[in-house]
């Protein structure tokens, strides 16, 4: 038994302008009549079909070294590991899909480092040993405050639709022996500054020793990658998808012969989203909250 195709002549020329085979359609009308819409539907369908397939094809291959690098010398080969196995094919579609631009700048903390190295316990009278990524994130989560474009996610690049969060999960890069993890502060504008630093000293501690929930790696705001335990100013960190920017921080150094301390800080920012105009702006508001009176405006 042949089936019959149910469309009037409009909908079949229609479909015929639109290289559409209406017999691969099922009508949505009475006795599966096809209409316009269906028509519509059909070619939206096929060409996300087809914009998959066309990714699928043309996703690369692994490049393989094909030069035998002990023709040269002793060499020795070991395994790459397992964090950064799986780091490595985010952080390469990452650089491959975001168009990355970042944007360097100067804090001047004097007066904050002067603060924390000063902070005495109410009842032992000891030094309290607060780490100034606390500030960091303390600063941070205020500047984002003001400007939200910097909490969000590109929801749905072909509608255009941006998701603007409302809470401040803050994205701690922590380096270990294993490969570089990036857990997540939760909440961190309801925590003080003291609760931050032994709240930051657990979620590395436990990174360390691997035994942090793969969840808590999820559901961040923005992250902040710091070098300045080890050394350096300016890089360029890679945004971790799908947030919109990183903060990357550079070891304090005196400015020229002053006495002046400066926080080097390096924003990268996927510019579909965030422009050069916005990136100065919430620089210059992380320098101003990371400057005078900020730290004595704060609970410790």
């Amino acid at each position: 038994m042949i089936n019959r195709i149910l469309a009037t002549p409009k909908v079949r020329k229609f479909a015929r302008e639109l290289g559409a085979d209406i017999s691969n359609l099922k009508g949505s009308e009475r006795n599966g009549r096809i209409t316009e819409e269906d028509v519509k539907n059909f070619i939206k369908s096929s060409k996300k079909s087809t914009q998959v397939q066309v990714k699928e094809t043309q996703k690369p291959e692994p490049k393989k070294n094909i030069i035998d690098h002990s023709e040269f010398g002793e060499i020795e080969v070991v395994e790459m590991p397992r964090v950064k196995r799986l780091a490595a094919p985010l952080l390469s579609e990452s650089w491959r899909t975001i168009p990355h631009v970042t944007h360097h700048d100067e804090a001047d903390v004097t007066e904050l480092e002067n603060f924390r190295k000063n902070l005495k316990d109410g009842y032992t009278g000891e030094q309290k040993k607060i780490s100034p990524l606390a500030f960091i994130i303390k600063a941070l989560v205020k500047s984002m405050m003001k400007y939200p474009i910097f909490n969000s996610s590109i929801k749905d690049e072909e509608n255009y639709q941006i998701i603007l969060k409302k809470y401040f999960h803050i994205g701690i890069a922590v380096d270990t022996p294993h490969g570089l993890m990036v857990p997540k502060i939760r909440d961190a504008d309801k925590f003080k500054i003291s609760d931050l630093s032994q709240k930051l000293k657990e979620v590395s501690d436990k990174c360390r020793n691997l035994k942090i929930d793969k969840k808590e790696f999820q559901g961040g705001s923005i992250t902040i990658t710091s070098l300045g335990g080890i050394g350096g100013t300016f890089f360029t960190p890679i945004i971790n998808p799908p947030e919109v920017a990183i903060l990357g921080i550079g070891k304090i150094f005196q400015k020229d012969k002053s006495e002046n301390l400066i926080l080097p800080i390096s924003l990268s920012y996927d510019h579909r989203i965030i422009n050069g105009a916005d990136a100065a702006r919430f620089c210059n508001e992380i320098k101003e909250n990371l400057g005078k009176n900020f730290a004595y405006n704060l609970s410790i």
